[in-house]
């Protein structure tokens, strides 16, 4: 048996989950914990302390062999400077200072890319059901925070995970409404390109919210208007004391307020736009998988046709992206799932 160790490493908190593996299979979880990371100087010490708790709940001396870590931030040559942490890692001296043969850092999107490799039919909700094609791309997107996207391509007996920066690239308004909000997004932050990730993500759901306000299109509510108001207030701060992307959502599944569901309309059928845009590049008839925080909690809005419409809404090549299936991830530990996949083929 080979002990893994796998680590989702965020600003705010860190989990790590102690796998067993045997002959390339990865068997059953033996250990995990969340901690948070701020309570920790480095990640050496916090690795430190988890071993000995596992090694206290399973009465044996640990040796991990493996350790993969999936970080929220960019990763260059096994090594990260953490965008929202004081830590700075390196995986030659992880290995070092853990005892561990072998350490990998990768970005935490490339961990949910692992991930999908990992998942059951119960971790997914599929909303173009299609035959996959064998040995074909498989595409990767997700707004959260950001809006990540990347790919998968088999290689002899197993997929490589690449990361994307496609999430910047032009938004690409279709609609005379998405026009206008192109155009106050460049007047609101005095910017003369807006790239997707500004309209699909968390950050653009307040956006195309503002931007509907703004210009009238619907009332306001009182409670929706003061917790977008407290968020603008708090702009420039590290830590908000409200989510109002999370609010506005709530509202629109909830079918309380006018202008949160006409902000969730119009980001779904963006989110669908962008998908396809992807999907275009890579033709992925080997399935196109929606991740990030936002899709699987605004799972009603994203199953009524509006994704699905906009993302094959294509022209002359729509029937191609009519051959792509289209699932989405429903399984909030696919990083973690994705971290001891990679581990295992070090």
């Amino acid at each position: 048996m080979t002990l893994i160790l796998a680590g989702d490493i965020g600003g705010t908190k860190t989990i790590l989950r102690l796998v067993e593996e045997k002959d390339s299979q990865l068997l059953q979880v033996l250990h995990e914990t969340r901690y948070p990371s701020r309570d920790f100087p480095d990640l050496v010490p916090l690795v430190e302390r988890f071993v000995s708790e596992a090694g206290q709940k399973l009465q044996r001396k640990l040796t991990i062999e493996k350790a993969c870590f999936a970080i929220a931030g960019p990763v260059v040559n096994d090594t990260s400077n953490l965008t929202n942490l004081a830590w700075v890692l390196d995986a030659r001296r992880l290995e070092e200072e853990l005892a561990i043969a072998k350490v990998t850092l990768i970005n935490d999107f490339a961990a949910v890319g692992y991930g999908i490799l990992g998942l059951d039919s119960d971790d997914v909700c599929t909303l173009q059901s299609v035959t996959p094609q064998s040995e074909a791309p498989i595409a990767l997107l997700g707004a959260g925070t950001g809006l990540g996207q990347g790919f998968l391509i088999q290689n002899q007996d197993r997929y490589q995970v690449f990361p994307s920066e496609g999430g910047h690239a032009d938004f690409a308004p279709r609609t005379e409404l998405e026009f206008q909000l192109l155009q106050y997004l460049r007047e609101k932050y005095d910017i003369q390109r807006i790239s997707a990730e500004r309209v699909v993500s968390g950050q653009g759901i307040v956006a195309i919210y503002q931007f509907l306000r703004d210009r009238q299109f619907a009332h306001e509510s009182p409670e929706i208007a003061q917790v977008v108001r407290t968020w603008e207030g708090e702009m420039g701060r590290s830590e908000k004391t409200v989510d109002p992307a999370a609010e506005i959502s709530k509202a629109a599944l909830q079918k309380s307020d006018s202008l949160s569901e006409q902000t969730l309309k119009m980001f779904v059928e963006a989110y669908g736009a962008e998908a396809g845009n992807l999907a275009i590049k890579l033709l992925p008839y080997g399935g196109l998988y929606i991740a990030g925080g936002i899709a699987a909690k605004i799972l009603p809005l994203m199953q009524d046709g509006t994704f699905v419409r906009t993302f094959t809404e294509k022209g002359r090549v729509s029937p191609l992206l009519e051959k792509v299936p289209v699932h989405i991830v429903m399984n909030s530990q696919v990083g973690l799932i994705g971290a001891a996949i990679c581990a295992s083929q070090l």
